[in-house]
């Protein structure tokens, strides 16, 4: 079966690829969930991509990992979180329409995943035996978040960052970061009706990173805090352009 679960560093994942046996992949794409999530949320994105470009299942390794917070006791089983949300908090902004600012916050418990997912993904540096530049970083929500602040901190570039219905946190860190890092392909999507995370606050990542040097592949929909079909062609195309697939 091309899909199995294996502990790497310190997070339990699901891989998905169809490569040939023995056979190494071109690029590891590293996909997280968002918050409330099980773990394996995200998995059919990998039968999905290989299916509408097949000639990209000789070159992909998709890696799943689940976030190492359990939400059993918030009455949500399978559910998985990077860090603890103040649930109450977020349903009154959404039931009073406020823009959530979280520009100038580091929300408690983000740089402790973040570390949890760098050691996770340095584990699977050194086991794969590829270089970062050849490691998607993508994620949804809160995985996207998480994407990013390890993204910027690499001791090198990633392939890429893929940032579905994300927001700017902690910006001066995040700035200074991004100041810094050697740049590095971003796609990033985003719903102009997310009552979750308000298109407001993608658009303040985007300008970010753009003022940064980055260049940013953003498309915009209508519709609310999801992946859209736009983001899931651009995705399997930025998997296309990094592996040379045609």
């Amino acid at each position: 079966m091309p899909l199995t679960t294996q502990t790497i560093g310190p997070l339990t994942c699901q891989i998905y690829d169809e490569l040939p046996p023995g056979q190494s992949p071109k690029i590891i794409s590293i996909v997280s969930h968002g918050f409330g999530a099980p773990g394996d949320d995200l998995v059919p994105f990998g039968p999905e991509i290989l299916r509408r470009t097949p000639a990209l299942a000789e070159q992909i390794r998709f890696v799943f990992p689940a976030a190492p917070l359990s939400l059993l006791e918030m009455g949500i089983p399978g559910g998985r979180a990077w860090w603890m949300l103040d649930v109450a908090e977020l349903n009154a902004a959404i039931a009073s329409g406020n823009i959530r600012d979280q520009r100038n916050k580091t929300p408690d418990g983000l740089l402790e995943a973040a570390e949890k997912f760098r050691e996770f993904v340095d584990a699977l540096h050194t086991e794969s035996g590829l270089p970062f530049s050849q490691i998607v970083l993508a994620g949804f929500s809160q995985g996207s978040m998480i994407s990013t602040e390890v993204a910027l901190n690499l001791p090198q570039p990633p392939a890429a960052l893929v940032i579905w219905s994300g927001t700017l946190l902690c910006e001066q860190r995040w700035t200074s970061m991004a100041e810094k890092t050697e740049k590095f392909p971003i796609q990033q999507s985003h719903g102009k009706q997310d009552p979750i995370l308000p298109f407001e606050g993608a658009i303040w990542l985007k300008d970010m990173l753009e003022q940064n040097q980055f260049a940013v592949d953003f498309s915009e929909f209508m519709g609310p805090h999801t992946i859209p079909e736009i983001a899931l062609e651009k995705f399997g195309s930025l998997l296309t352009d990094l592996t040379g697939t045609d």
